[in-house]
């Protein structure tokens, strides 16, 4: 997929992560990124966990260019208008009204450029009563629902990675991707939004349709009842799912694999219906049985009968699972300055190819002199 938008300019104002994302997975595509980051400290997210190359920075900010503006002085917006008038996508998270602040709403946007695509994500939309709030991951979580089938609601307790930022940024990379392809039948940019709340929304489109059609309020087992999804201890304490779904020749490969025979005359198992109406007491059945061996015999065991089945690797394990190897998931990259950085590779592939070699990271203000040369910037 590199080439897919080679010579398309995306600059980037975004912060964190869901601007950024999207900046990246522009960038994965062939899209030249020029991030441009706060006076003195650059994306905040540089400096999680101390200096200016932390680990969250790094994860969502490869293959770009980095120059520092200020754009509360005349100097940096004057400047940041340069590259706008050359640029195809302009990529912002700021709250609502900021960057009609600084004298770049749609209209003066238009006029400076009518070619030039608007990207803009909020937390909640542009308008209504929780536009000036404040939002970060878990908040569109809650507000969204998706939080209620994640949370023990007994022993309510955060935990999981970046969900709500991540969505939406992949939301906000598909809505430029349709505004660049409009773009070439009309010539004309545009506006693209995206919301945090929406984006969680729309990320779990069954608990919604659960709800309206057949009038299931949706919890943390609902979807693990009817896809029969199950995570089991085995003896060397070790995690193992299983999913077997609704298809019959999984539920019979699984009593192989088990040795259990007799599972398929209880009538509490009979039919999927059946399995996910008695699915706490076909989980306590399992747990026993997985207790018996350990791991690696059950993940044998369940490929051999054809069941869907996984062991559950923690992050440190996944870069030497047999099949992430043979993907070649991972790219190793070397920074002049900051060593080796290790990220993961697009898993998008067109016609069989990828950008294997994505640049790493850059260091905050790398490309300043490079980019005000090209860009004919003023002091």
């Amino acid at each position: 997929m590199q080439d897919v938008l080679s010579g398309v300019l995306v600059v980037e104002l975004g912060t964190m992560v869901t601007a950024p994302l999207a900046g990246m997975m522009l960038s994965d595509m062939g899209a030249r990124v020029i991030k441009v980051e706060l006076p003195e400290t650059g994306d905040p997210f540089r400096a999680h966990g101390g200096g200016r190359y932390s680990p969250p920075f790094v994860a969502y900010n490869r293959g770009k260019e980095s120059v520092q503006l200020d754009l509360r002085s005349p100097e940096g917006l004057a400047n940041l208008k340069r590259l706008l008038e050359r640029a195809d996508v302009v990529l912002e998270n700021f709250r609502p009204g900021v960057m009609e602040k600084l004298g770049l709403d749609s209209a003066a946007l238009r006029a400076l450029n009518p070619r030039l695509i608007r990207a803009s994500i909020t937390g909640f939309g542009t308008d209504g009563p929780y536009k000036d709030r404040p939002a970060y991951d878990s908040v569109p979580l809650a507000l969204s629902g998706l939080s209620s089938l994640l949370l023990d609601p007994a022993e309510p307790r955060m935990s999981g990675p970046t969900i709500a930022d991540n969505i939406t940024g992949m939301y906000a990379a598909q809505g430029i991707l349709g505004a660049l392809l409009r773009r070439t039948a009309t010539g004309q940019g545009g506006h693209v939004e995206v919301n945090m709340l929406e984006a969680a929304i729309s990320f779990m489109p069954d608990a919604f349709a659960q709800f309206t059609r057949a009038g299931v309020v949706s919890g943390p087992e609902t979807r693990v009842r009817i896809s029969q999804a199950y995570t089991l201890r085995a003896a060397d304490g070790l995690l193992v799912t299983v999913h077997f779904s609704s298809v019959q020749k999984f539920w019979e490969g699984l009593l192989k694999a088990i040795e259990r025979p007799d599972l398929a005359a209880d009538e509490r198992f009979a039919t999927p219906t059946a399995r996910t109406k008695h699915y706490p007491e076909l989980r306590e059945i399992l747990l026993d049985v997985f207790a018996a061996r350990p791991r690696a015999e059950w993940t044998r065991r369940l490929a051999a009968e054809g069941v869907p089945g996984a062991p559950v690797n923690r992050v440190d394990e996944v870069a030497d699972d047999p099949q992430v190897r043979h993907l070649g998931t991972f790219a190793r990259t070397v920074h002049p300055d900051m060593g080796e950085v290790i990220g993961i590779k697009s898993p998008i592939r067109l016609d069989g190819a990828r950008r294997d070699d994505p640049p790493p990271p850059p260091v905050l203000n790398a490309d300043a002199d490079a980019i005000a040369a090209e860009f004919g910037f003023t002091a």
